[in-house]
């Protein structure tokens, strides 16, 4: 099992930068793959950003240069650092981490991103 619990969302005005946490428990977490998802209104849930266990980093193009995916093993968190922020970016966001299955088994609870322009 592994518990997992955002913070740091907000509004901001575009161009403006947040900064997302992502605590786990229940589990080594350095041994976790972190990813982010986002749900904007009316879209399907995406995925964003993800870090792997070595330090590997994955982003999709809309937020390349933008966003940057971060861990800290000492404190169980992964991090998600939002600069230049967008109207598009408007969305809820989450953290997940598969399961032994392979599917994402593990979701916090979302937290609210609202870029107004």
């Amino acid at each position: 099992q592994v518990q997992l619990v955002e913070s740091g969302g907000g509004q901001v005005q575009a161009g403006g930068s947040l900064r997302l946490s992502c605590a786990a428990s229940g589990r080594t977490f350095s041994s976790l793959r972190m990813d982010w998802f986002r749900q904007a209104p009316g879209k399907e849930r995406e995925f964003v950003s993800g870090i792997t266990w070595t330090g590997g980093r994955y982003y999709i193009d809309s937020v390349k240069g933008r966003f940057t995916i971060s861990r800290d093993n000492a404190k169980n968190t992964v991090y998600l650092q939002m600069n230049s922020l967008k109207p598009e970016d408007t969305a809820v966001y989450w953290c997940a981490v598969r399961g032994d299955s392979g599917s994402y088994d593990y979701w916090g609870q979302g937290t609210q991103v609202t870029v107004s322009s």
